[in-house]
């Protein structure tokens, strides 16, 4: 078999976000943004075209990528799909809770959560073959709600993004997240 039998399959969802993936980040849209990084970290990209029954009998891994994480590092997804391979197990991508979370009775907002085990779901999530195999279908409109279907199947590994990997929900997110990629991009190594 050569390299692209074997490559991991990619695919960057769009449904289910309304226009925010063509919202622009350094003058390119989200999806296209999120499309270049799948490529460049050496999956093989396909459309919504491609039937699920096809991508199933690959047995190859499915590397979802949500468009509203547009600025994952490429070889960050690559590292997302290597440790799928390695393990078998579903690869989520997680960034830490940093906000306060706190539980609400009803009008009256309740305890503080212990903020250390909870996780924000982001992009990617690694589907291995095996996994996709027992699926009649994968809704990606929702990753978190994906996660949990997922995580019926078999053990997760949770894999922490970097803070560029993060979810965007609205221009003033991705104004940030542009100015992040900035600054990061401006340190010295």
């Amino acid at each position: 078999m050569d390299d692209e039998e074997m490559a991991a399959l990619g695919w960057v969802p769009v449904e289910g976000r309304g226009s925010l993936p063509f919202a622009l980040v350094h003058g390119e849209s989200l999806v296209a943004a999120a499309s270049w990084a799948v490529g460049e970290a050496g999956v093989q990209l396909f459309d919504a075209s491609v039937a699920f029954e096809q991508v199933k009998e690959s047995g190859r891994p499915l590397l979802l990528h949500d468009p509203l994480c547009p600025l994952v590092p490429a070889d960050f997804l690559a590292r997302a799909v290597d440790r799928c391979r390695e393990t078998g197990q579903t690869v989520v991508a997680f960034r830490p809770v940093t906000d306060t979370v706190k539980l609400r009775e009803g009008d009256v907002l309740g305890a503080t959560v212990d903020r250390s085990g909870l996780r924000a779901v982001t992009s990617p999530v690694v589907v291995p073959g095996s996994v996709l195999a027992r699926v009649d279908g994968l809704d990606t409109t929702d990753f978190p709600a994906l996660v949990a279907q997922l995580s019926d199947l078999g053990d997760l590994l949770w894999l922490e993004a970097p803070a560029i990997g993060r979810r965007i929900s609205g221009q003033d997110d991705l104004t940030g997240l542009e100015a992040l990629s900035r600054s990061l991009s401006s340190a010295p190594d």
